[in-house]
């Protein structure tokens, strides 16, 4: 089934959750306005529907090779990443001092979210690269800086991201890769690393690992970890390539979903050394990687974003063909097509109502992003910057678990055709579960969320986010409409589900941590659904003003109806959620360990 990207629905919430012109307002953004974001969109969107799309089932079925050190990616992925990187779609939002069009993240996350529908794993390499560019501009030098960031931008180079060992996956105080310094200022990189994607394809020239490794005589655990850059092929002083550097993929893993997407095992070292270079200084290579690992922790919540999107475009295509039974009411006189049938259509609206949620959260928090990097006032960067970071595990963990979800039913919608692979329902089903594994399993965010976010600031900012939330339920509330206040009846009861768990957390996270961390994956569940259910309620309000102006009557209508299901069928799960946390603690470790 074809993709068609959601320009309009994407467009709304910029417009009016994002608040697109408040963006336009920062420096440097002047030219980013509601306007800009909508040719851009649009552009993305032709280039994503008749090049990136048609190669998802392809990639599925024809996956990446390897072959004696070499990866072969999937028929046509080649050829589309030239024409990727040709429309500047890698710069996005990438400085325009090394080549980028320099636009607010705003822009870039609904771009991001058309190019992972359109096709995951194809999205993983620029995605992966998005982060190699974040890190360099944060901590690298100026040489190096010189060196890769303009053809890393370009899209002429890709990047990759170097954590994981055999035996050191998400405790990366076990990594033992080493780098030894070189008389002239560089590394000899010796190691294995596991998991990387993209680390080795044909569809750039050269190939830009940032490595983490252990200096000799650093410090013991994660304070001993030291970031290098070391390239596939070495860089000479003009600009052109050199050799190639000790660095080599030794096999490529073969995997439930994404395909098409090399995951490389790579070996540094094994001919004398790779050549590597520091950046930033030695020691502090964990604090430069989570520069690139927060980069991809929102961008994996955004994959799962489109993957529900997609899932959910192609179960209503289906549900709108397949003619089964008569319908319950009686409105068809003999077999009709399933979307009549009410239950068909729970399972849509829930699709919907759980993307269109995340949607609005992602987007929301792109925005704060934008604000907290370039608002001219301190204490409003400060202000977004808390509430950004307290929305990526929200954005990474719940728009994730809920694309298991949507994809689930996106089969089930199909019932038996969907268990089938020509149809391609089970291919989103299956590429989304390691959008809940990678960058973070869904219980790091969530351990993230209760310790840093929650425990460490005695919930100061989970409240403040909880007084926003019910400054828009009086807003609701003032409006009137049946399906306004079934929004602010429901939000006002997920609020107070929300705080009381807040204060659980916070009374428990230092004197009793296990109670706290017993529940922190259904904390996160809440939180993300209740920031899902409040964004539903802002596009309900935006969608009656707009209405009341006389613009696209069914698509408010639409946008009113959304926010309506989600309120009264997924904001309710919020109380069981907290009826766990509270209560439920001493029940998740109460059973010995040789009792399992």
């Amino acid at each position: 089934m074809s993709y068609k990207a959601p320009v309009k629905d994407l467009l709304f919430n910029i417009e009016h959750l994002a608040n697109i012109e408040a963006v336009a307002q920062l420096p440097g953004f002047e030219e980013a306005g509601l306007d800009t974001a909508q040719a851009v969109l649009q552009e993305c969107a032709k280039f994503n529907e008749d090049v990136v799309a048609p190669l998802n089932v392809v990639g599925d079925t024809q996956p990446s090779s390897w072959k004696d050190g070499q990866v072969t990616t999937s028929p046509g992925f080649k050829q589309a990443f030239a024409q990727y990187a040709e429309g500047g779609w890698q710069g996005l939002q990438h400085d325009a001092e090394f080549g980028g069009q320099g636009l607010p993240k705003t822009i870039g996350a609904a771009c991001q979210e058309i190019l992972n529908s359109a096709n995951l794993s194809f999205a993983l390499c620029p995605l992966l690269t998005d982060g190699a560019i974040e890190a360099l501009l944060t901590a690298g030098s100026d040489a190096l800086k010189a060196t890769y960031l303009e053809k890393l931008i370009s899209g002429q180079w890709t990047g990759t991201m170097n954590l994981t060992e055999p035996q050191a996956g998400s405790d990366l105080a076990l990594v033992r890769s080493r780098a030894e310094p070189q008389p002239d200022g560089s590394y000899k990189v010796f190691g294995t690393k596991i998991f990387i994607t993209y680390g080795e394809h044909d569809m750039a020239e050269n190939i830009v690992h940032l490595v983490l490794a252990r200096v000799a005589g650093a410090p013991e655990g994660v304070k001993g970890i030291s970031l290098f850059v070391v390239p596939k092929f070495l860089v000479n002083a003009d600009g052109s390539l050199g050799e190639r550097n000790d660095v080599h993929c030794v096999s490529i893993e073969h995997k439930l979903g994404i395909k098409a997407s090399p995951t490389a095992v790579l070996q540094f070292g094994d001919h004398g050394g790779a050549i590597g270079y520091l950046v930033g200084e030695e020691n502090r290579g964990l604090e430069y990687m989570f520069i690139m690992m927060n980069a991809a922790r929102y961008a994996v919540g955004v994959q799962g974003i489109a993957v529900s999107e997609r899932a959910y475009q192609q179960a209503v295509a289906y549900a709108r063909e397949r003619v089964q039974s008569r319908p319950v009411d009686g409105s068809v006189k003999g077999s009709a097509p399933i979307i009549h049938h009410p239950d068909v259509r729970r399972m849509l609206m829930t699709m919907r109502a759980l993307t269109e949620g995340t949607r609005a959260t992602a987007l929301t928090a792109a925005a704060a992003y934008d604000a907290a990097h370039r608002h001219p006032d301190a204490q409003v960067r400060q202000e977004n910057q808390a509430f950004y970071e307290f929305m990526v595990p929200l954005v990474k963990g719940y728009s994730t678990e809920i694309s298991q979800e949507v994809t689930a039913l996106g089969v089930q919608v199909h019932g038996g055709m969907g268990f089938i692979e020509e149809t391609g329902a089970a291919q989103h089903y299956r590429d989304c579960k390691i959008l809940t594994i990678y960058e973070g399993t869904t219980a790091i965010q969530a351990n993230d969320l209760v310790g840093r976010k929650t425990g460490r600031d005695g919930g100061q900012v989970a409240k403040a986010i909880a007084e926003r939330i019910a400054k828009t339920e009086q807003e609701l509330a003032a409006l009137g409409t049946e399906p306004a206040q079934a929004v602010a009846r429901e939000l006002a009861a997920a609020r107070q589900a929300y705080l009381d768990v807040v204060d659980f957390i916070v009374a428990n996270s230092r004197e009793n941590p296990n109670a706290a961390y017993a529940g922190s994956v259904p904390y996160l569940m809440l939180a993300g659904n209740l920031v899902a259910g409040w964004n539903l309620g802002r596009a309900l309000l935006a969608a009656q003003a707009e209405r009341a102006k006389g613009q696209d009557q069914a698509f408010c209508d639409a946008k009113i109806t959304t926010a309506h299901f989600y309120a009264e069928h997924i904001l309710p799960r919020t109380k069981a959620l907290r009826d766990a946390i509270v209560n439920g603690a001493h029940s998740v470790t109460e059973l010995p360990l040789d009792g399992f």
